[in-house]
């Protein structure tokens, strides 16, 4: 029988506004915000309603298929929980919550750079695909050990992102005083205050919370110091041969994440990269990029059939997930959505909002005519423009 929250929480956007109830307002905005006027973020979302979905009800499809596979994995749905930072700071212990809340929903689950657990202690979940997300760093040695600790942890995929050499201009995140340490203003620590239930969850977590990877053996966790120890690893600089050096680094899946350029698809088709991600990090980073939805195609074009593309940004409906596939996607990924779901249930949270995206994503096979994702095609789509001229 459903819960009341589960009741209340029938879509991802009644999902969301459960977290809006549950979290002070700087935990929930840095999850909801994006970089400077969040044209980006709004984009990704607005783009799907380009797309027109045309039915083709008479072909018969009486049952439904969702399943993937991707790396010689089965998974139940092509969806998959991307990497997200203090993951922790929504529920306790909100990396392992969320990994295994995509084990029992039969997918992948991407563990951050920025995880409040280390990669050995999500590892020890035993959930499975997991896959570990890196960054080229200015200490080359930095990402070669973390290269290592994924591999002796038995991670079934490396996910280089290439999107956060700089740091964007999270506005929300100023106003609010989120910064690391936190400088809350009044209104801030008023408004977590407020939030009761919150408090009482994380009132042993949130003193022990930490950027768990940057750790160092007996290392006072110092948030402070580790912050700007992240973001002084990371690296501009960075080049075409250090994708090339992490390949030669990493025997397994390889996978880049942050490609919005299909020149830059190209390029990595021939250096050895398994699978992309087309991605503009949710519009947390740079505002006025370009949308993934719009990205999609092209990078479709520049690598025809040699390897999964993924993409992620503004997937909040089943219907997205299908006009993603239509245009070429392999399958999605999701960040905020499963962060609202953590905060409103741990790991049922997650869970239910992978069932909501796998149950509307049924739903839209179904009655568009269409069995199993190898028939989803771009036939599917009627761009909505075309509608004006």
């Amino acid at each position: 029988m459903a819960t009341s929250w589960q009741k209340r929480g029938y879509s991802i956007d009644a999902i969301r506004e459960l977290a809006r109830t549950e979290l002070p307002k700087p935990v929930f905005d840095y999850a909801d915000g994006a970089a400077e006027r969040e044209i980006t973020m709004q984009g990704n979302e607005n783009d799907f309603k380009n797309y027109a979905l045309v039915p083709r009800p008479l072909k018969g499809a009486a049952t439904c298929d969702i399943s993937v596979e991707l790396f010689g994995k089965k998974l139940a749905l092509p969806l998959i929980v991307g990497p997200t930072g203090l993951s922790g700071l929504f529920w306790p212990d909100g990396e392992r919550e969320t990994a295994r809340a995509a084990a029992a929903a039969g997918t992948a689950f991407c563990l951050s750079h920025g995880s409040t657990c280390t990669l050995e202690e999500l590892a020890e979940t035993g959930v499975t695909p997991r896959w570990m997300q890196v960054f080229i760093y200015r200490e080359r040695d930095f990402t070669r050990e973390l290269c290592n600790r994924a591999k002796d942890a038995n991670f079934d995929a490396l996910m280089l992102t290439l999107d956060n050499q700089v740091i964007g201009k999270r506005e929300r995140d100023l106003s609010n005083g989120f910064t690391i340490p936190p400088e809350f203003g009044f209104d801030s620590y008023i408004s977590m205050i407020t939030k009761y239930r919150w408090l009482w969850r994380m009132r042993s977590a949130y003193r022990t919370l930490t950027f768990a990877n940057y750790m160092r053996v007996g290392e006072k966790n110092d948030l402070s110091q580790l912050a700007q120890r992240m973001g002084n690893l990371l690296d501009p600089g960075m080049t075409w041969d250090d994708v090339s050096w992490v390949r030669d680094l990493w025997k397994g899946p390889m996978i880049l994440k942050g490609v919005l350029h299909p020149e830059d698809a190209a390029r990595a088709a021939t250096i050895g990269v398994d699978a992309l991600v087309v991605s503009n990090h949710g519009g947390r980073q740079l505002d006025g990029a370009i949308t993934s939805l719009a990205a999609l195609p092209g990078i479709v074009d520049a690598v025809p059939g040699q390897m999964p593309i993924l993409m992620d940004g503004g997937v909040r409906r089943g219907t997205d997930v299908l006009k993603a596939l239509a245009l070429g996607a392999t399958a999605c990924l999701i960040g905020r959505p499963h962060l609202w779901g953590l905060a409103v249930a741990g790991k049922a949270g997650v869970k239910h909002v992978l069932d909501i995206y796998a149950q509307e994503l049924g739903i839209a096979m179904g009655l568009c005519g269409v069995k199993a994702l190898a028939e989803i095609t771009p036939e599917l789509l009627f761009h909505t423009e075309n509608l004006r001229t």
